[in-house]
């Protein structure tokens, strides 16, 4: 039986960076094509501007059509969700994320990234409620979004494929969440815990869904420090060993490694070091080169 490699995307968090310009951007690029540009030179971004607040479907339409056909973009959940009523009484403002145009994606939505503050430690009630509630697929989604309220009332999108998947990934960052009961938790209703690379919270690699999804923070300085070759060629072996169906070896785990996969699974990774220097796009051009193999563009790169 011929082994099947997942699709391995590897990208940026955000594109919007003032240092970016006349960097990593050309000097004389308008910032309305600076998307365009980065999204010629990479397979996935991660959009960051939902966290902060709800976006609107023109923005979400517009961002689809300025990427290639193959680009996937990762959502980031909102704050308003995981930090401010921390997963109490969500249902509805869970509904306004889902109505505020992320659907309008359509085959470009990837993961959604829910992100978690510092200080909140694993509740297991809380969390079990909490997964119970997100859609696995594009009818659920949809269903979901209709009980927005009027914060997204006249400005709703409620379009996508209802046979199109919806994958979760959960970044968390207390150590309480080094817990078996956890890792099932995910595993049960197959949300990805993120490989979170950082000097201050929890580094784990325990796979809990049919694909990896990864942000690298900085290697020594959260948000600012690089990743240099010896880093970088054990993300890449990282990555080859998940995209092939296997796990790294000596990775950090809650529990014991699970059984290798045949057809392989799909990686995500983002570089998030972003502040100051013009790290996270050369990492992510440095990185990408070293799995070049398994990365195949169905358009050519900005020159």
């Amino acid at each position: 039986m011929t082994k099947k490699t997942g699709t391995v995307r590897i990208g940026i968090s955000g594109w919007t960076y003032a240092p970016w310009r006349g960097q990593f951007y050309p000097e004389d690029l308008p910032q309305k094509q600076e998307l365009s540009y980065a999204a010629r030179h990479f397979r996935s971004i991660e959009i960051n501007g939902t966290f902060y607040s709800l976006q609107r479907p023109e923005s979400f339409g517009r961002w689809r059509d300025e990427t290639p056909d193959d680009f996937v973009f990762a959502v980031k959940g909102p704050r308003f969700i995981t930090h401010m009523l921390r997963l109490q009484n969500i249902e509805t403002a869970l509904a306004n994320f889902l109505a505020s145009g992320l659907l309008r994606l359509g085959p470009k939505l990837g993961p959604i990234l829910w992100q978690f503050p510092p200080n909140m430690a694993f509740d297991p009630d809380l969390f079990e409620n909490f997964l119970a509630l997100l859609p696995h697929n594009g009818e659920a989604a949809a269903n979901l979004a209709r009980r927005h309220d009027g914060h997204v009332k006249g400005r709703a999108w409620l379009e996508i494929d209802g046979r199109q998947p919806i994958r979760h990934a959960l970044e968390i960052r207390h150590e309480s969440f080094r817990s078996p009961a956890f890792i099932d938790m995910l595993r049960r209703q197959q949300i990805a815990l993120v490989c979170a690379d950082t000097v201050k919270w929890p580094l784990l690699m325990d796979i809990t869904a049919d694909f990896i999804y990864c942000r690298l923070h900085g290697s020594e300085q959260l948000y600012v420090s690089g990743y240099e070759d010896e880093a970088l060629d054990i993300w890449a072996q990282r990555i080859r060993a998940w995209a092939t169906g296997g796990e790294p070896e000596n990775a950090t785990r809650v529990l014991a490694p699970l059984a290798a996969r045949s057809k392989g699974r799909d990686v995500y990774l983002y570089f998030d070091n972003t502040d100051k220097k013009l790290r996270a796009p050369v990492d992510a051009d440095h990185l990408s080169q070293r799995l070049a193999d398994l990365m195949p563009r169905s358009h050519p790169k900005a020159a």
